[in-house]
């Protein structure tokens, strides 16, 4: 497969020469690879860890003189909104970077964000600092002060490869490109004087410059927030204007919205002090400045066909139009579209549909649409979860790029998606360890899962597939489906809309997990691989099409679904319903007598004490691993014969207790 793809390499480059008339690249000009990735980020180094990683031929291409030069200067006011919670009272380093969302990922432990800053939202100057180590501790490729303004394509039979020019004239040829420049180009909207409004990239960030002035903000994201909140001990007032209300991360879970450490504008404007929030069309206001008072500037909304004025804006003629006081600054925070200008031909992206265009469309496998070899990764891809998961940023997309890799590696060469072989028996502990710790699919809710490829006896389980890609399982991972079907786990926040702070807002009744509002997890069976017409019709809000069987683990307060009555045994009957076989686990003693009165014994049995891996156990044993502290008291479905009060409520909970005369322990069923 190297051998292939050097040859398409190969070829790519002769096209490249045939196809450019008396212009010939030398080797001293050209440069090869395999990969190129563009842009130093944080995505672009967790591409480049996995790369160097698999010993693939890569090169970092970054115009700047150091990796994360965004956050050199973004955000304006230096304190970042990710969560860097360092203590969260466990010592499993899958679990910790559900609230750590700012590492990479790297089989090096101690290689993480805490390093740099121990504070839960840290300042800005210290990201770049974090990148800095990550890069030069793993010895990655790049190359710096290389910028990169003009992309095209080779197309040769098929195969498209890519050639970057830098400032130099000097080109870069790769096989594959992967794009990792984010979001920096100012999202801007023209209208009548736009041109008198100072830009969040420029604007000054010294409160003292704002004393006693009236300030209109265009925007309610977290920048126009930041802003606000920057000078609300300093402004007469603030009001900030676009066309929809802001939306709260803590109503809609979307840690793109507007987060509480950015909110405290909210107060001033529901306790009447001055400041507010005012909806309407960014593109039907006009700004104009007064001519009688030097400086101050009105605002309204412009009249098809007027010669706009300050008189003839209508809040010179309506004494209730909200804007009507001038301001002395307006100040642009609409956020950040990506570069599509240095794509030519071939290589241009197209726009997505969602976030008003500002992002590039890309497959659910993050291939851009129409350019083939040609990947989009971190922030810039976020088009395939706007504004429903966490892909836009550094806590989801870490995730992403890696199942990229992955994918990389399948088409590439060769390498199927890894798999965990288990047998059929350890699928519960598995899923349960799975969804107690797993850090990617907490993280990429609704995006990233679990796939379990179901064969029998035994199943493969693969982490963290892009599940809106499952019609194209087989060509990306390189695994097949048998006719026992999969099964996929997901994290899911409930589609039941209610007050995210009031009563009943959560579910605590594991016959209702159906009604979980919270994150938790939800299991689908499917016989066969949903196809591309099932995907487009599914359910509003669901991120898979409707399965054969689901299955809906309640939420819990803890995020700890561990619990025996709540959450195994209901998922335990789940899988022995998909799986049409036995799951629960025995004792030794009972193996062997269930090994001579039934034809079949468990599954349990057979593949673990009939198999000579069996353990032996009963209630002095379970009463010493408990009083020596091996065990939880309330952990697992063996239970005492004295526990009166919980074996009363098993009948309740949909569970039956058997018991043998001459065992001293009853069986969970």
């Amino acid at each position: 497969m190297e051998l292939v793809l050097a040859f398409l390499c190969l070829l790519s480059f002769i096209s490249l020469v045939l196809s450019v008339p008396g212009h010939h690249h030398g080797d001293n000009s050209t440069h090869h690879h395999d990969y190129c990735v563009l842009g130093a980020g944080p995505a672009g180094l967790q591409m480049g860890y996995f790369l160097s990683r698999s010993q693939r031929d890569y090169i970092i291409l970054e115009r700047n003189a150091g990796p994360g030069s965004f956050f050199q200067k973004y955000p304006r006011h230096r304190k970042l909104i990710s969560i860097n919670k360092i203590y969260t009272g466990r010592q499993n380093k899958e679990f910790n970077l559900r609230h750590d969302w700012n590492s990479l990922l790297s089989d090096r432990p101690d290689l993480l964000f805490q390093r740099v800053s121990r504070d839960l939202y840290p300042e800005a100057d210290t990201y770049p600092l974090y990148l800095s180590m990550f890069e030069s501790e793993l010895g990655l490729k790049v190359k710096y002060r290389t910028d990169v303004g003009r992309i095209r394509a080779s197309d040769l039979a098929g195969n498209k490869s890519y050639i970057l020019t830098d400032q130099h004239g000097t080109d870069y040829k790769c096989r594959v490109l992967l794009v990792s420049t984010g979001l920096w180009v100012p999202e801007q909207v023209d209208f009548v004087g736009s041109d008198l409004v100072e830009g969040y990239e420029s604007v000054s960030t010294d409160p003292e410059e704002y004393k006693d002035q009236a300030v209109l903000i265009l925007g309610k994201g977290n920048s126009a927030f930041e802003t606000a909140q920057s000078i609300l001990g300093r402004a007469s007032r603030i009001h900030l204007y676009s066309p929809s209300p802001v939306r709260l991360a803590w109503q809609t879970h979307y840690v793109g919205d507007l987060r509480a450490v950015n909110n405290e504008l909210l107060d001033t404007y529901q306790l009447k002090s001055l400041d507010g929030l005012v909806e309407g069309g960014l593109e039907d206001i006009a700004i104009v400045r007064r001519r009688r008072e030097e400086g101050k500037m009105r605002t309204g909304k412009k009249r098809p066909g007027a010669n706009i004025t300050a008189e003839n804006l209508p809040g010179y003629h309506d004494d209730n139009f909200s804007l009507r006081q001038p301001y002395d600054r307006v100040i642009r925070c609409l956020g950040f579209r990506f570069n599509f200008t240095i794509f030519d031909g071939l290589a241009r992206l197209p726009h997505s549909t969602c976030a008003r265009g500002r992002l590039p469309a890309v497959t659910a496998w993050y291939e851009g649409r129409g350019t083939s070899n040609l990947f989009i990764l971190g922030t810039a891809a976020h088009s395939r979860d706007y504004r429903t998961s966490a892909g836009g940023f550094i806590h989801g997309f870490r995730y992403t790029v890696r199942a990229v890799h992955k994918v990389l590696e399948q088409r590439y060469h060769n390498n199927a998606w890894p798999a965990t072989r288990l047998s059929t028996s350890q699928l519960l502990s598995w899923i349960l360890k799975r969804v107690n710790e797993a850090s990617g699919p907490y993280q990429m809710f609704g995006v990233l899962g679990d796939i379990i490829l179901l064969q029998g006896a035994h199943c493969e389980y693969l982490e963290e597939f892009p599940v809106q890609a499952l019609p194209h399982f087989s060509a990306l991972s390189g695994r097949r489906i048998s006719e026992h079907g999969l099964l996929v786990v997901v994290m899911q926040y409930g589609l039941n809309h209610t007050n995210t702070l009031g009563p009943g807002r959560a579910e605590s009744e594991w016959t209702k997990a159906w009604k979980s509002n919270f994150l938790h997890p939800v299991i689908y069976y499917y016989p066969t691989l949903p196809t591309e017409k099932d995907m487009r019709q599914r359910p509003v809000g669901w991120p898979l099409p409707r399965p054969n069987a689901v299955h809906h683990m309640v939420e819990d307060f803890l995020t700890e679904w561990d619990q025996p009555i709540s959450h195994s045994q209901p998922l335990r009957r789940f899988l022995e319903y998909c799986l049409k076989t036995d799951l629960r686990a025995f004792y030794a003693e009972s193996c062997f007598r269930l090994s001579l009165t039934n034809h079949k014994p468990p599954l349990f049995c057979r593949q673990g004490y009939l198999n000579k891996e069996g353990f032996v156990g009963n209630s002095h044993l379970w009463q010493h691993a408990r009083e020596a502290g091996l065990m939880p008291a309330h952990q697992g479905s063996v239970i005492p014969a004295d526990d009166g009060l919980f074996s009363e409520y098993l009948p309740h909970a949909g569970a039956a207790i058997f018991w043998n005369k001459d065992e001293e322990t009853p069986l969970l069923i």
